[in-house]
This record gives structure tokens, C-alpha cells and sequence, in this order.
């Protein structure tokens, strides 16, 4: 047993591809659910409509810190399991929901789904990769899992546009879910010995209660804090992109091939993004890298309540995009570097809880304010709070990466 990427190539890759059908599952909704709520369900009230995010935000936010718990207790592997048998009813639910609440319903599913199955893919990478090539192992799992949010967001929207909303978009999405518990089951090997062997090689004492880990990771230690809180907002402005921006497109009297276009750029940049960004936070760090994605996330937003038309609005997904792919591996692998290997799965998950909490938090905050002021005002609103997270991490956090750190303090000397 050894650490590292290339000693481990084949389930990394596998790991990275499983990844993929996980993002696809979340894909499946991205173009559709909002047109379906408009469209098929005459819903009027923003803030009603976002009940759907809300779920998938509560109930993800909630997997994510067992995921990362059960993983330490039972081992990686039969967490995965679970997530996936949990993800092959959702697009049943979609494509025969009678009324919104089967909607929703469906969503709580799909968030169970994706804090299990996406977790547990991060933890089994972080494992397998050790402390040097974090930043390119989560880039890489990040960039699989967005990526296919972006193709099957754009799939749907076609065939959305040429079969009706309901059932051909969600087939798709029944697909990802038989093939990624298949392999699961068939192909996936446990992770949680490679963790073990990375241990034996700390000094420093690895025991905490699971409580000492969510105080640690949520308010006490500075980096694993700000991350924390950094990634909750990163998710409150996807929330609103998910669950708004489609609605705003829609507004100006964009046609569904365009709005599915521009409901897959966003995630497609982010997604490719972290395949440089990633790696570049092991060379730069991971600070700065952060910092500066959470203050483009909010020239981005500025720009998309600025735009009026398909042009500006692309150019705002794509900058939105950039700064996401910045922020999204860098602030995970940040939490590899500082968490201790026998208790990392659970900081994973405490932190994981914070960042997917944020899809809840942007569902109320966005709904409320659309309903009050409008569309425009909520992007405002969300672009505001974005800015002040990126200052957060100037102030509080510290240089995480292991080689990064050594070499700063060497030139204080």
C-alpha cells in the first residue's frame, strides 16, 4: 500500500469518472426544474419555488457530515453504496411527480444522494493522493463532477427543447444512477487503510471526539473556519444560479435552448477551471488563490444584475465560473492539509455540512428578496455577501499547503 496519484492511478480514475455520474445526477435539474416549476406547475412565488433547493440544501448539507463520520466508523466504500441505491428512485420521482411536493421530496433524495456519494468520492481521493498532490487531486475530482453537470445540463436543455421537460431530460439521469451503483458495488476498492498508513506518520495525536471535530472545523481552528464559512457562501450564489437565474433568463425572453446554454457555461468553466487551479494551489497556496475566487464570484454576480441580453449574461456565467473554479478545490484540499488523518473524513463532513448549508441559506435569502425587491435585487444582494466571505479569508485564514508554509516562514528568518 502507498500514497500518491500515480501509485494509485487506476481507482483514482475510477473514483474520478464516479464522480462524474454523481455530478450528472445533479445535472439532470439544472435546465429543467425551474421551467418545470413555471411551466408545468404555475408556481408564482420565488421564494415557494426554491423550496426545491432548500431540501436538496438541508438534506445534503446533513449527508455530507455523516458521509464523513460513517466513513471514518463503517469505511468509505459502504458509504458510497448507500448514496447510490438512494439516487435510483429521483428520476422516477421527476419524470411521474403529480404535484410539486413529489418535486421536493425527490430533491431530499437527491441531496442524501449527492452528500454520500460525493463526499465519500473526495474523501477516498484525499486518502489515496497524501499530502503533496492535494490541490491536484480535488481539482481533478471537482472538475469531473462539475463537467458533467455542465454536459447533462446542456443535454437536458435539448432535450427538453425537442421531447417536452418530462420524461426524455431525466432519463438521462436514471442512466448515472444504475452505472454508478454498478460500479460501486463491482470496481470501487476501500480507501480508509491509505488514511491509516498516512497516521502512523504524524507525530501529533489524532484522537478527537466528533464533537471536538465540528467545533474545531466550524469556529475554533482559523484556516478549517474560514473555509468553512468561505465555502457556504461559495454555495449560496450557486444555489441562486440554479434555482433564479434561469427564471431571470427566462424573464428577457430567452428561448430554452439559449437559457439551457447558459445554465451549462457557468459550471462547464468552473468545472475545466479546476483542472489548472487546482494543481496551482499546490505550487502558489491556497490562501490568496481563495481569496481572490470569492472576490471575482462577486464581480460576476454584479455583472449578471448589471447585463440585459445572452452576450453579457454568458460573459458573467464564464467570469463566475473562473472564480468558482479558483475557490472550489483549493478551499477543499485547504482542509486536507490542516485536518489530521484520523479525523480528516469528519472535517471533510463538518465542512462539507457548512458549504452545501449554503444552498439552504441562498434559497431563503434569494427567494425572500426576490419576492421584495425582484430578480435583479437578490443578485446584488448575493454578490454583497460573496465580497465579504472573500474578505473574511484575507483577514482570518492562514497558508495551509505543507510545502507553502515552510517556505514563508524560511523567509521570515
Amino acid at each position: 500500500m502507498r500514497l500518491g496519484i500515480r501509485a494509485n492511478l487506476a481507482q483514482f480514475s475510477l473514483l474520478v469518472a464516479i464522480n462524474a455520474l454523481v455530478g450528472g445526477m445533479l445535472g439532470q435539474e439544472r435546465t429543467v426544474l425551474p421551467l418545470l416549476a413555471d411551466e408545468t406547475f404555475h408556481l408564482t412565488g420565488y421564494t415557494f419555488l426554491l423550496t426545491y433547493v432548500l431540501a436538496f440544501g438541508v438534506t445534503k448539507a446533513a449527508a455530507n457530515y455523516f458521509a464523513g463520520t460513517w466513513s471514518d466508523r463503517f469505511g468509505r466504500k459502504p458509504v458510497l453504496l448507500a448514496g447510490w441505491l438512494i439516487a435510483v428512485p429521483v428520476p422516477l420521482i421527476l419524470i411521474w411527480a403529480p404535484s410539486w411536493g413529489w418535486v421536493v421530496a425527490a430533491n431530499v433524495l437527491l441531496g442524501i444522494n449527492q452528500g454520500l456519494t460525493w463526499s465519500t468520492t473526495v474523501i477516498m481521493k484525499i486518502d489515496l493522493a497524501g499530502p503533496e498532490r492535494r490541490g491536484l487531486a480535488m481539482g481533478l475530482n471537482e472538475a469531473a463532477g462539475y463537467l458533467a453537470v455542465a454536459a447533462t445540463a446542456l443535454a437536458t436543455g435539448y432535450l427538453a427543447a425537442h421531447y417536452g421537460l418530462r420524461p426524455a431530460p431525466f432519463l438521462l439521469g436514471l442512466s448515472y444512477a444504475a452505472l454508478g451503483l454498478g460500479l460501486s458495488a463491482f470496481v470501487v476498492r476501500e480507501t480508509r487503510g491509505h488514511a491509516q498508513l498516512e497516521a502512523a506518520g504524524h507525530l501529533a495525536p489524532g484522537e478527537l471526539s466528533d464533537r471536538e471535530v465540528f467545533v474545531r472545523t466550524s469556529v475554533r481552528e482559523p484556516a478549517l473556519s474560514s473555509a468553512s464559512q468561505a465555502g457556504m457562501v461559495n454555495n449560496l450564489n450557486d444555489g441562486l444560479a440554479w434555482g433564479l437565474l434561469p427564471i431571470l433568463f427566462a424573464t428577457a425572453g430567452l428561448p430554452v435552448s439559449r437559457i439551457g446554454i447558459l445554465a451549462a457555461l457557468y459550471p462547464a468553466v468552473w468545472g475545466l477551471g479546476q483542472l489548472v487551479t487546482g494543481p496551482l494551489s499546490d505550487r502558489w497556496g491556497r490562501k490568496w488563490l481563495i481569496t481572490a475566487g470569492m472576490f471575482v464570484q462577486a464581480v460576476a454576480l454584479a455583472g449578471v444584475a448589471l447585463a440585459d441580453g445572452f452576450t453579457g449574461w454568458a460573459v458573467a456565467a464564464v467570469l463566475l465560473g473562473i472564480g468558482t473554479a479558483m475557490v472550489y478545490p483549493t478551499l477543499l484540499a485547504s482542509i486536507g492539509d490542516v485536518a489530521h488523518p484520523a479525523w480528516r473524513a469528519r472535517a471533510v463532513g463538518v465542512y462539507r455540512l457548512w458549504r452545501d448549508g449554503g444552498f439552504a441559506v441562498g434559497a431563503i435569502l434569494a427567494g425572500v428578496v426576490a419576492d421584495v425587491w425582484g430578480l435583479r435585487a437578490a443578485v446584488w444582494v448575493v454578490a454583497a455577501v460573496t465580497a465579504l466571505a472573500g474578505l473574511v479569508v484575507a483577514v482570518r485564514m492562514y497558508e495551509t499547503h505543507p510545502r507553502r508554509t515552510s517556505e514563508l516562514r524560511a523567509g521570515t528568518r
